[in-house]
């Protein structure tokens, strides 16, 4: 029997955090790094337990965006994985559904996250929306373009904010992946 569980990275054990990380590792296949699993943590988790293992996790993170002269309080979607045998059953829907919760109560005013050919379809299905505009990031030497992520950006409005998907996009500055 299948468990869904929300909580903050403060309120995992060591042990869980380790299952999570071996999971992420495993789904990843190796190309999960320390600054991606960074990422991960200091935020919301939303993990499918079966038998006490996690199968499927995702996680929320505050971000800052910037967008039409708004730095937007965003809540950045990190680690969204499922374990293999256990795909195609509702385990990345019922993750996703757990996070957008969180993003749709009064938290933040956007969504966010950097998706894969893949993962398209859960995400679009669910009203996520891809960003058409050029993005960047607010680096330490000022505004960067990030043309390899231009297409692969999904935003899902929460808040009162105009979006013009067609603008620019800038996330803040973090170190490995910076979208």
């Amino acid at each position: 029997m299948t468990v869904l569980r929300t909580a903050h990275t403060s309120d995992l054990t060591a042990a869980e955090l380790a299952a999570v990380r071996r999971l992420l590792d495993a789904v990843f296949e190796g190309d999960f790094s320390d600054e991606d699993w960074d990422h991960t943590v200091g935020g919301m988790h939303a993990l499918v337990l079966d038998g006490g293992e996690p199968i499927a996790h995702g996680s929320l993170v505050q971000r800052r965006l910037l967008h039409a002269g708004r730095a937007l309080r965003t809540g950045y979607v990190e680690a969204v994985a499922v374990r293999a045998g256990h795909r195609r059953r509702g385990h990345g829907s019922a993750v996703m559904a757990a996070l957008e919760h969180v993003l749709r109560h009064g938290a933040y005013e956007l969504g966010a996250l950097g998706a894969t050919d893949e993962a398209v379809p859960l995400y679009t299905g669910r009203g996520w929306q891809r960003w058409l505009g050029p993005s960047s990031v607010l680096a330490p030497t000022g505004i960067e373009r990030t043309p390899d992520e231009d297409g692969c950006i999904y935003v899902l409005p929460v808040g009162p904010t105009a979006l013009d998907l067609d603008g620019e996009l800038t996330c803040d500055w973090r170190p490995g992946d910076v979208w």
